[in-house]
Protein backbone atom coordinates (compact mmCIF):
# COMPACT_ATOMS: atom_id res chain seq x y z
CA UNK A 1 0.00 0.00 0.00
CA UNK A 2 1.02 3.44 -0.55
CA UNK A 3 0.41 6.78 1.30
CA UNK A 4 0.31 10.67 0.11
CA UNK A 5 1.20 12.88 2.48
CA UNK A 6 0.11 16.83 1.87
CA UNK A 7 2.65 19.04 3.13
CA UNK A 8 2.58 21.99 0.68
CA UNK A 9 1.00 24.35 3.09
CA UNK A 10 2.73 27.51 3.77
CA UNK A 11 1.74 27.48 7.63
CA UNK A 12 0.63 30.94 7.97
CA UNK A 13 -1.59 30.53 11.16
CA UNK A 14 1.88 29.11 12.56
CA UNK A 15 4.31 31.84 11.35
CA UNK A 16 6.39 30.02 9.59
CA UNK A 17 5.63 31.82 6.18
CA UNK A 18 7.79 33.92 6.76
CA UNK A 19 11.16 31.76 7.21
CA UNK A 20 9.64 29.04 4.62
CA UNK A 21 10.36 26.46 7.32
CA UNK A 22 7.20 23.21 6.64
CA UNK A 23 5.14 22.58 9.10
CA UNK A 24 5.58 18.84 8.53
CA UNK A 25 8.76 19.02 10.14
CA UNK A 26 8.09 20.40 13.55
CA UNK A 27 8.58 18.37 16.71
CA UNK A 28 6.49 16.81 19.10
CA UNK A 29 7.79 15.24 21.63
CA UNK A 30 11.43 14.98 20.01
CA UNK A 31 9.80 13.69 17.02
CA UNK A 32 8.81 15.72 13.61
CA UNK A 33 5.37 15.24 12.19
CA UNK A 34 6.35 13.94 9.02
CA UNK A 35 8.57 11.33 10.90
CA UNK A 36 5.40 10.07 13.10
CA UNK A 37 3.47 9.66 9.82
CA UNK A 38 6.05 7.80 8.03
CA UNK A 39 7.23 5.24 11.43
CA UNK A 40 3.23 4.52 12.09
CA UNK A 41 2.32 4.14 8.60
CA UNK A 42 5.39 2.12 8.08
CA UNK A 43 4.15 -0.31 10.96
CA UNK A 44 0.86 -0.51 9.21
CA UNK A 45 1.94 -1.37 6.15
CA UNK A 46 2.73 1.07 4.10
CA UNK A 47 5.57 0.64 1.60
CA UNK A 48 5.79 3.34 -0.36
CA UNK A 49 4.64 7.38 0.30
CA UNK A 50 4.19 10.00 -1.86
CA UNK A 51 5.12 13.36 -0.42
CA UNK A 52 3.53 16.52 -2.38
CA UNK A 53 5.43 19.35 -1.26
CA UNK A 54 5.68 23.38 -1.58
CA UNK A 55 8.56 23.94 -4.20
CA UNK A 56 9.94 27.38 -1.75
CA UNK A 57 10.19 24.33 0.75
CA UNK A 58 11.74 21.44 -0.94
CA UNK A 59 14.63 21.63 0.45
CA UNK A 60 14.27 21.55 4.28
CA UNK A 61 12.49 17.89 3.11
CA UNK A 62 15.37 16.63 0.95
CA UNK A 63 17.51 17.72 3.67
CA UNK A 64 14.88 15.58 6.22
CA UNK A 65 14.77 12.32 4.12
CA UNK A 66 18.48 12.04 3.55
CA UNK A 67 18.63 11.40 7.16
CA UNK A 68 16.47 9.01 7.28
CA UNK A 69 16.96 6.61 3.91
CA UNK A 70 15.39 3.43 5.41
CA UNK A 71 11.45 5.15 4.09
CA UNK A 72 10.44 5.15 0.50
CA UNK A 73 9.26 8.52 0.24
CA UNK A 74 8.25 10.25 -3.34
CA UNK A 75 8.52 13.70 -3.39
CA UNK A 76 6.18 15.60 -5.59
CA UNK A 77 5.61 19.33 -6.05
CA UNK A 78 2.60 21.45 -5.62
CA UNK A 79 3.65 24.57 -7.65
CA UNK A 80 0.33 26.28 -6.48
CA UNK A 81 -0.33 25.87 -2.95
CA UNK A 82 -2.95 28.75 -2.79
CA UNK A 83 -5.08 26.57 -4.49
CA UNK A 84 -5.71 24.49 -1.65
CA UNK A 85 -5.36 21.20 -0.07
CA UNK A 86 -7.61 19.48 -2.94
CA UNK A 87 -5.28 20.78 -5.65
CA UNK A 88 -1.98 19.08 -3.75
CA UNK A 89 -4.02 15.51 -3.75
CA UNK A 90 -4.40 15.91 -7.57
CA UNK A 91 -0.87 16.91 -7.95
CA UNK A 92 -0.40 12.86 -6.44
CA UNK A 93 -1.88 11.40 -9.11
CA UNK A 94 1.16 10.26 -11.37
CA UNK A 95 2.56 8.49 -8.57
CA UNK A 96 -0.16 6.82 -7.41
CA UNK A 97 -0.63 3.20 -8.46
CA UNK A 98 -3.32 1.70 -6.88
CA UNK A 99 -5.15 1.43 -2.74
CA UNK A 100 -3.54 4.91 -0.54
CA UNK A 101 -4.20 6.47 2.72
CA UNK A 102 -4.20 9.96 2.76
CA UNK A 103 -3.40 12.30 5.00
CA UNK A 104 -1.99 15.63 6.16
CA UNK A 105 1.68 16.26 7.53
CA UNK A 106 0.26 18.92 10.35
CA UNK A 107 -2.14 15.98 11.64
CA UNK A 108 -0.75 14.05 14.85
CA UNK A 109 -2.15 10.67 15.38
CA UNK A 110 -1.66 8.03 17.86
CA UNK A 111 -0.09 4.70 17.12
CA UNK A 112 -3.36 2.81 18.01
CA UNK A 113 -5.51 5.39 15.56
CA UNK A 114 -3.56 4.27 12.33
CA UNK A 115 -2.74 0.67 13.24
CA UNK A 116 -6.78 0.39 13.64
CA UNK A 117 -7.41 3.12 10.23
CA UNK A 118 -5.66 1.50 7.78
CA UNK A 119 -8.43 -1.21 7.65
CA UNK A 120 -10.85 1.27 6.89
CA UNK A 121 -12.64 2.96 3.70
CA UNK A 122 -12.98 6.14 2.78
CA UNK A 123 -12.95 8.79 5.29
CA UNK A 124 -12.30 8.24 9.02
CA UNK A 125 -14.45 10.18 11.42
CA UNK A 126 -14.43 10.41 15.13
CA UNK A 127 -18.27 11.05 16.37
CA UNK A 128 -16.81 11.81 20.06
CA UNK A 129 -13.67 13.46 19.02
CA UNK A 130 -11.93 13.92 22.57
CA UNK A 131 -9.04 15.41 22.21
CA UNK A 132 -10.26 18.32 19.54
CA UNK A 133 -12.43 21.82 19.45
CA UNK A 134 -15.59 21.10 17.65
CA UNK A 135 -15.92 24.26 17.15
CA UNK A 136 -12.97 24.02 14.80
CA UNK A 137 -12.96 20.70 13.02
CA UNK A 138 -14.53 20.39 10.20
CA UNK A 139 -18.24 18.25 10.60
CA UNK A 140 -19.08 14.84 8.43
CA UNK A 141 -22.63 14.00 7.45
CA UNK A 142 -22.94 10.47 6.82
CA UNK A 143 -25.62 8.53 5.10
CA UNK A 144 -25.40 5.16 4.14
CA UNK A 145 -21.97 4.66 5.17
CA UNK A 146 -21.25 7.48 2.87
CA UNK A 147 -20.10 11.01 3.25
CA UNK A 148 -23.22 13.05 2.50
CA UNK A 149 -21.84 16.33 3.67
CA UNK A 150 -18.05 18.25 5.03
CA UNK A 151 -17.62 21.57 6.48
CA UNK A 152 -16.91 23.42 9.61
CA UNK A 153 -20.64 25.58 9.48
CA UNK A 154 -22.60 22.07 9.63
CA UNK A 155 -24.92 22.24 12.31
CA UNK A 156 -26.07 18.75 12.23
CA UNK A 157 -23.47 16.28 11.85
CA UNK A 158 -22.26 12.68 12.66
CA UNK A 159 -18.88 13.06 13.37
CA UNK A 160 -15.74 14.94 13.16
CA UNK A 161 -13.39 14.94 9.69
CA UNK A 162 -10.00 13.08 10.67
CA UNK A 163 -7.74 14.17 8.23
CA UNK A 164 -7.09 10.37 7.80
CA UNK A 165 -8.60 8.73 4.16
CA UNK A 166 -8.19 5.34 2.99
CA UNK A 167 -8.82 6.05 -1.03
CA UNK A 168 -8.49 4.03 -4.70
CA UNK A 169 -7.66 6.25 -7.50
CA UNK A 170 -10.56 6.62 -8.92
CA UNK A 171 -10.95 9.95 -6.39
CA UNK A 172 -8.69 11.77 -9.03
CA UNK A 173 -10.99 11.64 -11.62
CA UNK A 174 -13.57 13.81 -9.09
CA UNK A 175 -10.62 15.59 -8.10
CA UNK A 176 -9.55 16.64 -11.86
CA UNK A 177 -13.02 17.94 -12.87
CA UNK A 178 -12.93 20.25 -9.66
CA UNK A 179 -9.53 21.40 -10.25
CA UNK A 180 -10.78 22.39 -13.72
CA UNK A 181 -13.90 24.02 -12.64
CA UNK A 182 -12.56 26.21 -9.67
CA UNK A 183 -9.32 27.98 -8.88
CA UNK A 184 -9.38 26.82 -5.24
CA UNK A 185 -10.40 23.01 -4.24
CA UNK A 186 -10.13 21.50 -0.51
CA UNK A 187 -10.34 18.09 0.21
CA UNK A 188 -13.34 18.56 1.80
CA UNK A 189 -14.97 19.13 -1.70
CA UNK A 190 -14.15 16.45 -2.85
CA UNK A 191 -14.37 13.90 -0.86
CA UNK A 192 -18.09 14.90 -0.64
CA UNK A 193 -18.36 15.53 -4.47
CA UNK A 194 -17.38 11.90 -4.41
CA UNK A 195 -19.64 10.22 -1.71
CA UNK A 196 -16.53 8.07 -0.52
CA UNK A 197 -17.22 6.23 2.14
CA UNK A 198 -17.51 7.10 5.75
CA UNK A 199 -15.62 4.74 8.63
CA UNK A 200 -16.14 5.27 11.87
CA UNK A 201 -13.12 5.23 14.48
CA UNK A 202 -14.13 6.91 17.55
CA UNK A 203 -12.43 8.07 21.34
CA UNK A 204 -8.61 7.59 20.08
CA UNK A 205 -6.15 10.20 20.19
CA UNK A 206 -5.71 12.28 17.15
CA UNK A 207 -5.64 16.29 16.34
CA UNK A 208 -3.98 18.68 14.03
CA UNK A 209 -1.99 21.50 14.57
CA UNK A 210 -2.03 24.90 13.35
CA UNK A 211 -0.95 27.50 15.47
CA UNK A 212 1.82 27.67 17.99
CA UNK A 213 -0.49 27.12 20.99
CA UNK A 214 -1.94 24.12 19.33
CA UNK A 215 1.41 22.98 18.75
CA UNK A 216 2.18 23.02 22.53
CA UNK A 217 -1.09 21.44 23.99
CA UNK A 218 -0.44 18.32 21.17
CA UNK A 219 2.42 17.49 23.18
CA UNK A 220 0.43 17.45 26.80
CA UNK A 221 -2.33 15.81 25.25
CA UNK A 222 0.17 13.21 23.36
CA UNK A 223 1.61 12.10 26.09
CA UNK A 224 -2.27 11.76 28.41
CA UNK A 225 -3.53 9.89 25.20
CA UNK A 226 -0.03 7.40 25.61
CA UNK A 227 -1.21 6.53 28.92
CA UNK A 228 -3.33 3.18 28.69
CA UNK A 229 -2.91 2.26 32.35
CA UNK A 230 -4.36 -1.32 31.92
CA UNK A 231 -2.11 -2.37 34.45
CA UNK A 232 -1.86 0.89 36.74
CA UNK A 233 -3.49 0.39 39.80
CA UNK A 234 -5.45 2.68 42.10
CA UNK A 235 -2.66 4.83 43.20
CA UNK A 236 -1.02 5.47 39.18
CA UNK A 237 -4.69 6.15 38.27
CA UNK A 238 -5.67 8.68 40.83
CA UNK A 239 -2.46 10.27 41.79
CA UNK A 240 0.95 9.03 40.04
CA UNK A 241 -0.14 9.58 36.10
CA UNK A 242 -1.54 13.09 37.14
CA UNK A 243 1.81 14.62 38.18
CA UNK A 244 4.13 12.10 35.67
CA UNK A 245 2.18 13.38 32.74
CA UNK A 246 2.60 16.77 33.87
CA UNK A 247 5.81 16.28 34.05
CA UNK A 248 6.99 14.06 31.02
CA UNK A 249 6.20 16.71 27.45
CA UNK A 250 9.47 18.47 29.41
CA UNK A 251 11.91 15.36 29.21
CA UNK A 252 10.57 14.32 25.58
CA UNK A 253 13.37 14.91 23.49
CA UNK A 254 15.90 15.56 26.62
CA UNK A 255 16.38 12.31 27.61
CA UNK A 256 15.47 8.75 26.35
CA UNK A 257 13.11 5.87 27.92
CA UNK A 258 16.21 4.06 29.07
CA UNK A 259 17.73 6.97 30.76
CA UNK A 260 15.08 7.78 32.54
CA UNK A 261 14.57 3.92 33.54
CA UNK A 262 17.58 4.89 35.09
CA UNK A 263 17.01 7.80 37.13
CA UNK A 264 14.23 6.55 38.28
CA UNK A 265 16.35 3.55 39.89
CA UNK A 266 18.95 5.70 41.30
CA UNK A 267 16.38 7.95 42.89
CA UNK A 268 14.87 4.61 44.45
CA UNK A 269 18.01 3.74 45.61
CA UNK A 270 18.82 7.21 46.88
CA UNK A 271 15.55 6.60 49.32
CA UNK A 272 16.58 3.18 50.81
CA UNK A 273 19.73 4.54 52.15
CA UNK A 274 17.90 8.08 53.72
CA UNK A 275 15.44 5.45 54.72
CA UNK A 276 17.72 3.84 57.08
CA UNK A 277 18.64 7.38 58.43
CA UNK A 278 15.11 9.02 58.27
CA UNK A 279 12.73 6.80 57.72
CA UNK A 280 10.02 9.51 56.71
CA UNK A 281 12.66 10.94 54.79
CA UNK A 282 13.25 7.51 52.75
CA UNK A 283 9.49 6.80 52.59
CA UNK A 284 8.60 10.26 50.73
CA UNK A 285 11.22 9.71 48.34
CA UNK A 286 10.27 6.28 47.54
CA UNK A 287 6.48 7.79 46.41
CA UNK A 288 8.33 10.35 44.37
CA UNK A 289 10.47 7.62 42.56
CA UNK A 290 6.84 5.97 42.36
CA UNK A 291 5.90 8.73 40.46
CA UNK A 292 8.70 9.02 37.83
CA UNK A 293 8.72 5.20 37.47
CA UNK A 294 6.16 6.15 34.78
CA UNK A 295 7.79 8.87 32.95
CA UNK A 296 10.10 6.43 30.69
CA UNK A 297 6.84 4.10 29.53
CA UNK A 298 5.09 8.03 28.68
CA UNK A 299 8.19 9.21 26.78
CA UNK A 300 8.56 5.29 24.98
CA UNK A 301 5.21 6.06 23.90
CA UNK A 302 5.18 9.67 23.04
CA UNK A 303 8.54 9.51 20.65
CA UNK A 304 7.64 6.22 19.18
CA UNK A 305 10.88 4.30 20.57
CA UNK A 306 9.61 1.33 22.80
CA UNK A 307 11.41 -1.35 22.97
CA UNK A 308 11.32 -4.57 24.38
CA UNK A 309 14.40 -4.26 26.06
CA UNK A 310 13.35 -1.04 27.50
CA UNK A 311 10.22 -2.69 29.44
CA UNK A 312 12.75 -5.46 30.23
CA UNK A 313 14.68 -3.24 31.81
CA UNK A 314 11.99 -0.91 33.95
CA UNK A 315 11.06 -4.27 35.11
CA UNK A 316 14.27 -6.20 36.48
CA UNK A 317 15.13 -2.39 38.03
CA UNK A 318 11.75 -1.99 39.74
CA UNK A 319 12.30 -5.27 41.40
CA UNK A 320 16.11 -4.57 43.29
CA UNK A 321 14.49 -0.86 44.09
CA UNK A 322 11.77 -2.80 45.82
CA UNK A 323 13.90 -5.66 47.49
CA UNK A 324 16.50 -3.10 48.67
CA UNK A 325 14.12 -0.56 50.50
CA UNK A 326 12.39 -3.67 52.55
CA UNK A 327 15.78 -4.93 53.08
CA UNK A 328 16.63 -1.45 54.40
CA UNK A 329 13.54 -1.65 56.76
CA UNK A 330 14.50 -4.89 57.93
CA UNK A 331 17.83 -3.64 59.25
CA UNK A 332 16.45 -0.88 60.50
CA UNK A 333 13.24 -2.16 62.44
CA UNK A 334 15.38 -5.23 63.50
CA UNK A 335 12.28 -7.58 63.39
CA UNK A 336 12.28 -10.70 65.29
CA UNK A 337 10.40 -13.93 65.82
CA UNK A 338 6.81 -13.95 63.83
CA UNK A 339 7.80 -10.06 62.68
CA UNK A 340 10.78 -11.70 60.81
CA UNK A 341 9.08 -14.28 59.15
CA UNK A 342 6.32 -11.70 58.11
CA UNK A 343 9.21 -9.71 56.67
CA UNK A 344 10.35 -12.26 54.27
CA UNK A 345 7.03 -13.02 53.55
CA UNK A 346 6.69 -9.35 52.57
CA UNK A 347 9.45 -9.72 50.69
CA UNK A 348 8.57 -12.93 48.86
CA UNK A 349 5.08 -11.51 48.46
CA UNK A 350 6.67 -7.75 46.72
CA UNK A 351 8.90 -10.26 44.01
CA UNK A 352 5.46 -12.60 43.13
CA UNK A 353 2.84 -9.93 42.28
CA UNK A 354 5.01 -9.18 39.45
CA UNK A 355 6.04 -12.54 38.56
CA UNK A 356 2.85 -14.20 38.30
CA UNK A 357 1.26 -11.74 35.89
CA UNK A 358 4.69 -12.01 33.77
CA UNK A 359 4.18 -15.62 33.88
CA UNK A 360 0.88 -15.24 32.33
CA UNK A 361 2.19 -13.02 29.45
CA UNK A 362 4.73 -15.88 28.62
CA UNK A 363 2.40 -18.67 29.12
CA UNK A 364 -0.49 -16.91 26.85
CA UNK A 365 1.28 -13.96 25.16
CA UNK A 366 -1.25 -11.53 26.86
CA UNK A 367 -1.68 -8.72 29.07
CA UNK A 368 -3.12 -9.96 32.72
CA UNK A 369 -4.62 -6.96 32.91
CA UNK A 370 -6.27 -6.38 29.81
CA UNK A 371 -7.47 -9.91 29.81
CA UNK A 372 -9.21 -9.79 33.17
CA UNK A 373 -9.96 -6.26 34.67
CA UNK A 374 -11.42 -7.68 37.61
CA UNK A 375 -7.49 -8.37 38.89
CA UNK A 376 -7.99 -4.73 39.81
CA UNK A 377 -10.49 -5.49 42.27
CA UNK A 378 -7.84 -6.66 44.95
CA UNK A 379 -5.08 -4.16 45.53
CA UNK A 380 -1.71 -5.08 45.80
CA UNK A 381 0.40 -3.67 42.86
CA UNK A 382 3.47 -1.76 42.98
CA UNK A 383 2.16 1.52 43.25
CA UNK A 384 -0.01 0.97 45.96
CA UNK A 385 2.23 -0.81 48.00
CA UNK A 386 4.67 2.11 47.61
CA UNK A 387 2.11 4.54 48.83
CA UNK A 388 1.28 2.47 51.73
CA UNK A 389 4.81 2.38 52.35
CA UNK A 390 5.31 6.11 51.84
CA UNK A 391 2.14 6.47 54.31
CA UNK A 392 3.18 4.58 57.39
CA UNK A 393 6.94 5.60 57.32
CA UNK A 394 5.73 9.03 57.25
CA UNK A 395 3.20 8.63 60.36
CA UNK A 396 6.06 6.83 62.15
CA UNK A 397 4.39 3.15 62.23
CA UNK A 398 6.69 1.21 60.11
CA UNK A 399 5.95 -1.96 61.69
CA UNK A 400 2.64 -2.34 60.93
CA UNK A 401 3.74 -2.62 57.11
CA UNK A 402 5.37 -5.78 57.17
CA UNK A 403 1.87 -7.96 58.27
CA UNK A 404 0.49 -5.72 56.02
CA UNK A 405 2.37 -6.56 53.00
CA UNK A 406 2.68 -9.61 53.42
CA UNK A 407 -1.34 -10.01 53.23
CA UNK A 408 -1.43 -7.91 50.11
CA UNK A 409 1.15 -9.47 48.27
CA UNK A 410 0.08 -13.24 48.80
CA UNK A 411 -3.30 -12.60 48.93
CA UNK A 412 -3.12 -10.71 45.81
CA UNK A 413 -1.31 -13.91 44.21
CA UNK A 414 -3.57 -15.75 45.70
CA UNK A 415 -6.49 -14.09 44.03
CA UNK A 416 -4.72 -13.83 40.60
CA UNK A 417 -4.41 -17.35 40.27
CA UNK A 418 -8.16 -17.74 40.68
CA UNK A 419 -8.98 -15.50 38.48
CA UNK A 420 -6.18 -17.54 35.82
CA UNK A 421 -7.58 -20.71 36.98
CA UNK A 422 -11.43 -19.60 36.02
CA UNK A 423 -10.82 -17.83 32.81
CA UNK A 424 -8.20 -20.85 31.81
CA UNK A 425 -10.74 -22.43 29.55
CA UNK A 426 -11.47 -19.55 27.32
CA UNK A 427 -7.69 -18.87 26.88
CA UNK A 428 -7.19 -22.54 26.13
CA UNK A 429 -9.87 -22.22 23.31
CA UNK A 430 -8.45 -19.60 22.06
CA UNK A 431 -4.44 -21.33 21.81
Amino acid sequence: MQAVILAAGKGTRMGLHRTGYPKGLLRVAGRELLLRHLILLSQAGVKEFVLVVNPENRKYFEEFLQKHPEFRVCLTENPHPERGNGYSLWCAREAVTGPFVLTMSDHLYEEAFVRKAVSGEGLIFDRRGLYVDHEEATRVKVREGRIAALGKGLTEYDGLDTGFFVLTPEIFAVAERLVEEKEEVSLSEIAAAARIPATELSGLFWTDIDTPEELRRAERLLIRASVKGAGDGFISRHLNRKLSTALSPYLCGRITPNQATVLSFLLGILSAVLAFFSLPLGGILYQVHSILDGVDGEIARATLSRTRFGGLLDSVLDRYVDFVFLSVLVLALKPRGLMLALALLALLGTVMVSYVTERFKGAYGRDAYRTFPVLHAFPGKRDERIFLIFLFCVLGHPEVLFPLLAFLTHGKVLFTLVVFYRGRQGLEAQG
